[in-house]
């Protein structure tokens, strides 16, 4: 494992081999143990797009292994300005030991990683976010114990949130099934994968993706950059969220998750949010614990 680029890109062993030092730094951190792992090492995090779950996790999960984070906006580099890809990453390896990077396209990050040569972490392009995904896996894992055999369903945009979730579930043992729009379908290339590598179901039907799910998940309609369109969206997306009907059709012990921040009333309905408040939230705590795991197995 040299990089983070996404999940398609990681064995089976080396996700586990990341959930699993989760658990132990998790574990580790309730209970006062420090663990200055990276203590020395500097990270830069690189952001196109803005963040509050990206930013504070990663510059507090360097912290408290020990290292240094440095918070680079696309205003306060050369690369807001016109500079390449290639020449940031090649400036950016002398002085760092990794690089974190939230970002629109898939290709930059992948410049990233093909230019320079310190590890490349995507903390979330158009294409994918891994870093929640591992966290989404820590989190069912916690409250179900395994992953294999579950299955995992998720409704509403087939977007960054649903290839990832679609790779990583798959690759676990799960059983996953996508409820969106026809129009608003994951990328033909994941579902291509998936459909060869485990059991997926994309359909436009929300209650026959809920079908005895054990985990439900949904994600904003429109999600950053997408924000002129969100008249078209809410039309297109009028149906897919998860509401009283959707929880029936589920395991009875089913859990939901939201990758956050989450528009009420839309996707999910709230009094459905609250009651599983304490999964969200379980989730969001454990971007941190996922990520430093993440940050040791390539910074180390």
């Amino acid at each position: 494992m040299k990089h983070l680029l996404k999940l398609a890109d990681l064995s089976v062993e080396e996700i586990f081999s990341i959930l699993n030092l989760a658990d132990q730094l998790k574990y580790e951190r309730k209970n006062g143990v420090r663990h200055p792992h990276l203590a020395g090492k500097k990270l830069g995090m690189i952001f196109t797009k803005s963040s509050t779950r990206t930013r504070v996790s990663f510059e507090v999960g360097m912290y408290e292994l020990g290292g240094h984070a440095l918070f680079l906006s696309d205003r306060d580099i050369q690369l807001g300005r016109g500079e390449p890809i290639k020449d940031t990453a090649r400036v950016l390896s002398r002085y760092l030991d990794g690089i974190m990077i939230r970002t629109f396209k898939q290709q930059d990050v992948e410049d990233l990683a093909n230019y320079g040569s310190i590890p490349v972490i995507n903390g979330l392009t158009d294409y994918c976010h891994p870093c929640q995904v591992l966290a989404d896996l820590m989190t069912i894992r916690e409250y179900k114990g395994s992953l294999k055999g579950l299955k995992l369903c998720f409704v509403g945009d087939g977007n960054n949130m649903a290839n990832s979730l679609i790779v990583g579930g798959i690759k676990m043992g799960m059983q996953v099934s996508v409820a969106c729009p026809d129009a608003y379908r994951p990328d033909a290339g994941v579902t291509a994968w998936a459909q060869q590598n485990g059991q997926l179901l994309v359909t436009s039907d929300v209650l026959t993706a809920a079908k005895d799910a054990d985990v439900l998940y949904t994600d904003v309609w429109a999600s950053m950059g997408q924000e002129g369109e969100k008249e078209i969206r809410e039309k297109a997306f009028k149906g897919f969220c998860i509401n009283k009907d959707v929880i029936a059709a589920a395991d009875k012990e089913a859990m939901v998750l939201h990758c956050l921040p989450v528009h009420r009333g839309e996707e999910i309905e709230e009094e459905i949010f609250e009651a599983h408040a304490q999964e969200i939230f379980d989730e969001a705590e454990n971007r941190l614990h996922a990520q430093k795991a993440v940050l040791c197995k390539l910074l180390k």
